[in-house]
């Protein structure tokens, strides 16, 4: 992997979301998801945010407000889940949350999630075709993924890659607002 040559990061710190209920939050994430409650706090003026240990020392966190609006599909986060409908949501908005989970896991917790109740997209085999969707498992897959819902509606995946990237996985140049491709991407 390519190293970063300004900033020593080592990963993802947390991730901050709005929960609507947070006792439904925290009941989905560790009793579905298996995820510790790592850290609880009161906030001023009523709210609350909590977090969850996912793994490698990252968290998801949840901040609960009294006053928050309602979530709006399609603007504040995807409204349907990849292969059921359009994946778009606002500039600025969070799409969906991967998980990393291992390649030779992924079919046991696609099964687990089932069994557990929870409604799961088909299984996308991502890859370099025109759809980036291939039917059949082979070697040009990078990542396998399935999609489901968290209590309020968050697009979540479980998310396995099955091989390594180099210097061809990066030929697409970017876009800009008006759909215009930029120069070509920059290579490690």
């Amino acid at each position: 992997m390519p190293e970063n040559s300004e900033f020593k990061l080592g990963g993802i710190n947390h991730l901050a979301l709005v929960s609507s209920d947070m006792a439904r939050t925290v009941d989905f994430y560790t009793n579905v998801l298996g995820m510790p409650l790592i850290k609880t706090l009161e906030i001023p003026g009523g709210a609350q945010h909590f977090f969850f240990d996912c793994g490698n020392n990252t968290s998801v966190a949840f901040f609960w407000f009294p006053e928050a609006p309602a979530a709006q599909p399609g603007i504040s986060g995807a409204g349907n889940l990849p292969g059921s409908g359009s994946l778009i949501s606002a500039h600025g908005s969070m799409n969906h949350l991967a998980f990393d989970v291992s390649p030779e896991h992924f079919d046991e917790y696609v099964d687990k999630l089932k069994a557990k109740g929870v409604a799961v997209s088909i299984v996308l085999n991502h890859d370099d075709s025109e759809s980036t969707i291939a039917r059949e498992l082979h070697p040009g897959v990078f990542v396998r993924s399935v999609y489901f819902h968290d209590p309020d509606g968050v697009v979540l995946e479980f998310a396995a890659w099955t091989r390594s990237f180099g210097p061809e996985d990066v030929l697409v140049a970017p876009a800009d607002a008006q759909g215009r491709r930029m120069a070509a991407a920059a290579r490690a």
